[in-house]
């Protein structure tokens, strides 16, 4: 019940998720690695959802964040990152497939645009994505898919950004669930507000396991890496979170 699936009217879930990742090389404009002062990120977001309607889910999606640049740019900050919300609305279902459109806003938790570890995060940004859902059988094992595009429009001289992200998981016994998830961001142009101060594109590979604890209560760990990209950095981390239904 995530991705393009909305929840049922008068249900909701919270994922509390931490995410700690480091980079020490980046992908230049040749998409070859080169050394770059060290950067790392840690992350803890909750993602609040509730079914309004049986067609309609309202989310929200605050999150605390603390980076950390090594020498020489030797920068930090840390405090709110982006606070996201708004809602998910089911356009179409048939049998084992579901269709939705999502919109949010993203609003930034500082504005110090001269701050180098802040580089990125200081817009205002609104997201619209369409999503695809599709359950099915693995063998025996209960599986689904989720596609989602997305275009997210970026203010303060950031440039936009087109999105692409799929997840696959699998149910491989009644209480593990492992997904692959591939999340994907190309730049439409350069912009002012970027860390290589032109256009970038960027490829992650995420793999994690969840298990079922109880009914309600799932937690999650994986890890996940910069596979492929251009003027964006190699960044790779690990994942860690708490699922609770109610």
């Amino acid at each position: 019940m995530a991705g393009a699936w909305t929840l049922p009217e008068n249900t909701g879930q919270l994922l509390a998720t931490f995410t700690a990742s480091t980079a020490t090389q980046e992908l230049n404009g040749s998409s070859g690695l080169t050394s770059t002062p060290r950067y790392s990120k840690a992350e803890l977001s909750a993602l609040l959802e509730y079914g309004l309607t049986d067609k309609f889910t309202v989310i929200l999606n605050p999150g605390l964040q603390y980076i950390d640049i090594g020498p020489p740019t030797s920068a930090t900050r840390g405090g709110l990152g982006y606070t996201e919300f708004g809602g998910r609305y089911q356009l179409w279902q048939s049998g084992d497939w579901v269709f939705s459109g999502q919109a949010t806003l993203r609003l930034p938790g500082t504005t110090e645009t001269g701050n180098p570890a802040a580089v990125g995060y200081t817009d205002v940004e609104g997201d619209f994505r369409a999503l695809l859902g599709h359950n099915f059988t693995l063998g025996s094992m209960p599986a689904f898919t989720d596609f989602e595009v997305a275009e997210r429009a970026r203010t303060a001289g950031a440039p936009s950004e087109f999105r692409a992200d799929a997840t696959f998981g699998v149910l491989v016994v009644p209480q593990w669930l492992l997904l692959a998830q591939s999340f994907n961001v190309l730049s439409e142009g350069g912009g002012t507000d970027t860390i290589f101060g032109g256009s970038y594109e960027y490829y992650k590979l995420q793999l994690s396991a969840v298990y079922e604890i109880t009914p309600t209560l799932s937690v999650q760990g994986g890890g996940f890496t910069t596979f492929a990209g251009r003027n964006a950095l190699q960044e790779s981390g690990a994942i860690f979170g708490v699922w609770y239904k109610f």
